[in-house]
């Protein structure tokens, strides 16, 4: 009966995927979704390289974008469970960047009523913003980012912790931890990862996280032997796919080598299988195939955390189509299924990419759902919310 059900799911799952594909909504992706760290359903349309006709495959290799910001919650959780930090603890005990923070105001840059904590990065309660030209914090983030896009590929490319601190002496959009805003916290907290474990970012993650769950293909670049299954970045123009590199938010776009800025909040590149083993790892309390990276009670901690009333307030005015989810440790968490724009359940928790990437976790129902695209300007599709809807309506 089970095998029955898991075929039907992936033949309604391949007609929505299949339409979009010949409706050139998207040009190609890949669906994964898992019970209990079991394939039930695995999809895929499309071409990751228009032009060269190169097929969507299981081990295509996508930016993450803003996926890598659950990761990047991971290695936080690591530190905490070691005793290595404490999310009290100030940013500018780390960076030197984040001593005598100012906040941007009508009246002028005014000091901070108090430190911005870890705390504040894992929760986008830091009052630090992505680039934004409608406020003047998010002018002067824009100028940081700039010069990053600008120096990528000379000498003087801006490391990690440089950008770190050259974000932590911007100005800030309100006082730490009075309201909610997405922005550069999770790049912070990757040079707090470099400076607590005395390794490059990208080291730490590769020894803690990629080589004991076995995630092969994910990195901050992409070597030259993989670049064939590299997915390259559409918009779509008067229906014609047409590739757009950006080197958007400083991640260099051909990703060929590796970079100085290890973005935690953007920088990754990863495979739909490679990201499934993270997922599953937290579906099972912390633990991979008898590999342990966090303990169950982090997990637990790591998964179910919230706003406070005047910050969900924030994120409810700013993310419309987030009704329903609170927000922490660098992840959407389910509070009020009802008033979701999507089926949903309560617990669960996951993250989306600018591009499209998207993952969640049904921890009651020990079931993943994993979608890779390489859209412009996509984060949770409407295409991801009709495909979720028909695993909702399967499964649960």
């Amino acid at each position: 009966m089970y095998k029955d059900r898991y075929i039907s799911l992936t033949k309604k799952l391949e007609t929505v995927l299949n339409q979009a594909i010949e409706d050139k909504y998207i040009p190609g992706a890949n669906l994964l979704v898992l019970k209990e760290g079991q394939e039930i359903a695995y999809c895929q349309a499309g071409y990751t390289d228009v032009e060269g006709r190169i097929p969507v495959r299981r081990d295509s290799i996508y930016r993450m974008y803003s996926l890598s910001k659950p990761i990047t919650g991971a290695a936080v959780m690591i530190l905490m469970e070691r005793g290595l930090i404490d999310l009290a603890d100030p940013v500018s005990k780390y960076l030197p960047g984040f001593v005598n923070q100012k906040v941007a105001t009508d009246a002028g840059p005014i000091p901070v009523k108090r430190d911005m904590m870890i705390k504040d990065l894992l929760s986008m309660t830091s009052g630090l913003p992505y680039p934004d030209p409608s406020h003047p914090a998010g002018r002067e983030a824009d100028e940081v980012f700039r010069n990053i896009i600008d120096n990528l590929h000379s000498a003087s490319a801006m490391t990690t912790l440089q950008i770190a601190n050259s974000l932590g002496k911007c100005s800030l959009h309100f006082q730490p931890g009075e309201h909610w805003m997405y922005g550069t916290s999770a790049d912070i907290l990757g040079a707090i990862v470099e400076v607590v474990s005395g390794m490059k970012y990208s080291e730490f993650l590769k020894k803690e996280i990629f080589d004991p769950l076995g995630m092969k293909d994910t990195a901050f670049y992409v070597p030259s032997d993989k670049q064939d299954r590299f997915a390259k970045l559409y918009e779509n123009v008067n229906d014609t796919f047409i590739e757009k590199p950006t080197n958007n938010l400083g991640i260099e776009y051909t990703m060929k080598n590796p970079p100085a800025f290890e973005s935690g909040g953007a920088g990754l590149a990863s495979t739909i299988e490679d990201y499934a083993k993270f997922a599953t790892m937290l579906l099972n309390h912390g633990e991979l195939d008898g590999v342990k990276i966090l303990s169950p009670k982090t997990v637990e901690f790591f998964t179910s955390g919230e706003l406070l009333p005047g910050q969900q307030e924030d994120m409810r005015n700013r993310e419309t189509l987030l009704a329903g989810y609170t927000y922490s440790n660098l992840m959407r968490v389910m509070k009020k299924p009802g008033l979701a724009f999507l089926n949903g359940a309560i617990g669960e928790y996951g993250w989306d990419g600018w591009l499209g990437t998207y993952f969640c976790n049904f921890p009651n129902e020990k079931i993943s759902f994993l979608f890779m695209m390489q859209k412009k300007d996509s984060g949770t599709d409407t295409l991801t919310r009709k495909l979720r809807n028909i695993v909702m309506a399967e499964l649960f």
